[in-house]
């Protein structure tokens, strides 16, 4: 089996990434295919020496504005050479799925999202693409969604949407939580934690404002490009800590140490709540996509159930910690272990076969 990987870009480290490092590990012999890569953000995530990106890593700045490259990424991933081998696996939320495959080979795609310009529109005319531009990336998405051998969902919420947006069945593969990353803790900060990239999406706008209005203190982890909005709605309030960028170290102790990690959006899968429960700590999560599928209502965490501050705000004042176990936990998250996601994997590209 000559196998090759694929990737979107490889320019910021997220949850995607995360997961594609451990496809990498399913396959070590594997050169790693993308768009862009930038070894500083992802180096210690995939062996840059595995790496093939496209012509758009020679743009200059391209790592750092890669969204407004939107328009260029259908033709890049067009035209990688495959011939030579007979398995490609690809990691997409958008791009990677639009591969051309030699005869014979086998493409299977996991997919983290259905890509957001088919459902969340207005976010990306919103992001400075122009709709004409918007209309036809999502004419491509739907012709490259049938290309794929297999699509494989990240969750039962992106294989609904996968049937909605392609009309495609898929099989569902849990992403897997980095369990060697987190020790358990207890929870003995008097706050609470959100830790995300700062994307509007994410609606980290909604917890800034839950946390004023519950006066409860409340710690964002992260960088991205709704920052600066998101400091301005924080403002000199003295209930919202910003700290920027973390490394896996300093996320560890602020998540053990975390009365919960908070989840204001609807997400695709729901990795923070695992991530928070291998750290012994539980999550408070808008029920809705992902989360519903990575929380166990009252032991791993609680829910609110409208899209408003003050929905959240009530839950976070009344939360209770004293009620979860953090061995019960933690024990939830090993669940979603790599092994167990590594396994499965090559059980259903085996099957393809």
């Amino acid at each position: 089996m000559r196998v090759a990987l694929v990737h979107d870009y490889l320019n910021q480290r997220g949850g995607a990434e995360r997961v594609f490092a451990h496809i990498a590990q399913a396959y070590p012999e594997a050169p790693v295919y993308t768009a862009l890569c930038d070894a500083r953000a992802t180096g210690d995530l995939i062996d840059g020496t595995r790496v093939r990106a496209s012509y758009l890593n020679r743009i200059p700045g391209s790592s750092r504005f890669f969204r407004y490259l939107a328009p260029l990424y259908p033709r890049a991933f067009e035209h990688f050479d495959f011939s030579g081998f007979d398995t490609i696996i690809s990691s997409t939320t958008s791009w990677a799925k639009g591969i051309r495959v030699p005869p014979g080979a086998i493409h299977v795609c996991y997919v983290n999202t259905v890509s957001r310009f088919l459902f969340a529109y207005d976010e990306y005319v919103g992001s400075g693409l122009a709709r004409p531009i918007v209309r036809r990336l999502a004419d491509w998405d739907r012709r490259a969604a049938m290309l794929p051998t297999r699509l494989v969902a990240n969750s039962r919420n992106v294989a609904d949407r996968i049937m909605r947006y392609y009309g495609r069945e898929s099989t569902v593969l849990h992403c897997p939580v980095d369990l060697d990353r987190f020790t358990v803790g207890h929870g003995q900060g008097n706050y609470f934690l959100l830790a995300s990239r700062l994307l509007a999406y994410k609606r980290v706008d909604l917890a800034i404002r839950a946390a004023q209005i519950a006066q409860v203190p409340l710690i964002i982890a992260g960088t991205g490009p709704d920052e600066k909005r998101l400091r301005s709605i924080a403002g000199d309030s003295p209930w919202i800590t910003m700290t920027g960028f973390i490394n896996d170290k300093e996320l560890n102790e602020l998540l053990g140490n975390a009365l919960a990690a908070i989840v204001p959006g609807e997400e695709d899968f729901g990795l923070v709540p695992l991530e928070a429960a291998a750290a012994g700590r539980p999550a408070i999560a808008y029920r809705a996509g992902g989360a519903l599928e990575t929380i166990d209502e009252g032991k791993t965490g609680a829910f609110f159930d409208e899209g408003s501050p003050e929905a959240l705000a009530r839950v976070m004042e009344t939360f209770d910690t004293r009620t979860y176990d953090s061995a019960t936990l933690r024990a939830h998250a090993e669940k979603f272990s790599p092994q167990v996601f590594i396994a499965r994997l090559r059980e259903i590209v085996d099957e393809t076969r």
